[in-house]
């Protein structure tokens, strides 16, 4: 399937979680992720650990821990932790995961995403759920267009 086409599924859903959000958002990819989806009607979830809240938000330490579950995930935290989020995304019988990426490796994890889709998870390994659809801005789109020419953004999942 195109990523285009997968982005657009995966923004269908309306609850997502969003894991790697921090405390204090400097730096780090999954706060703005969770920000914009959350402005555009997103019933979003953060997930830390290590924090009770972020961005004036509940935050809850892993996926098991959310009332009502989800509908998809955005790994935002290192590759090295996406793995043990991709188990517990199957665990739970979430179909849908993005792991995020702009720049550097990002939360992108090969072993992580073979995993999921040997288990049935649809997933888009790189980009950012902020490139496409109703959460895209200018800017996003530009860097998607970029980032898919040099094959950061994959073409197809």
């Amino acid at each position: 399937m195109k990523t285009s086409e997968a982005a657009a599924q995966f923004l269908a859903h309306r609850r997502i979680a969003v894991t790697g959000v921090a405390r204090k958002a400097a730096g780090h990819g999954g706060n703005p992720v969770y920000l914009r989806l959350r402005e555009r009607g997103y019933e979003t979830f953060a997930v830390n650990p290590a924090a009770q809240t972020v961005e004036g938000d509940p935050c809850y330490p892993n996926l098991a821990g959310i009332p009502g579950g989800v509908d998809a995930v955005v790994i935002a935290t290192r590759p090295d932790q996406a793995l043990a989020t991709m188990h517990e995304v199957v665990d739970l019988g979430i179909g849908w995961v993005w792991m995020h990426r702009a720049f550097g490796a990002g939360s992108v994890s090969p072993e992580a995403a073979e995993f999921g889709r040997a288990h049935g998870v649809t997933v888009i390994d790189g980009g950012c759920p902020l490139m496409f659809g109703p959460t895209a801005d200018g800017g996003h789109r530009f860097m998607c267009r970029v980032l898919t020419m040099t094959g950061v953004v994959p073409r197809s999942v």
